[in-house]
């Protein structure tokens, strides 16, 4: 019986290929800045020169670019023959999924902000 067993499911434990851990890494903010509009708000209120918004954007609008693009690569590389670790394509094709509903759901909070700023009276 081909497939997920208990035997085999060591090759899948052990696979640390499955883990991007420069994706996946999640950094607390720290208690002594506050992220602001024009840079980092630091604890006596000087603003600190930093990314502005438009470039945080991009660069996230890139990094999910590239999340897309080693998907479409995996599936092909899956459908091909040049692999056959189907859960390594799986996790790679799941983090480009949440990574672009993430982006959509920041699309949709930009648009609203916006609205909401067009509505205001000068």
């Amino acid at each position: 019986m081909d497939g997920f067993n208990i035997k085999n499911s060591n090759q899948f434990l052990n696979n640390s290929n499955y883990l991007d851990q420069r994706s996946m890494k999640v950094t607390p903010p720290t208690s002594e800045k506050i992220s602001g509009m024009n840079g980092t708000v630091g604890p006596s209120g000087t603003s600190e020169p930093g990314k502005s918004f438009a470039a945080t954007l991009n660069e996230a609008i890139k990094g999910v670019n590239e999340l897309q693009k080693s998907s479409d690569k995996a599936a092909q590389d899956l459908a091909t023959g040049r692999t056959d670790n189907v859960a390594e394509v799986m996790l790679t094709a799941e983090k480009a999924d949440v990574a672009l509903k993430v982006m959509v759901q920041v699309r949709n909070k930009i648009i609203d902000a916006y609205n909401e700023i067009m509505k205001m009276q000068a």
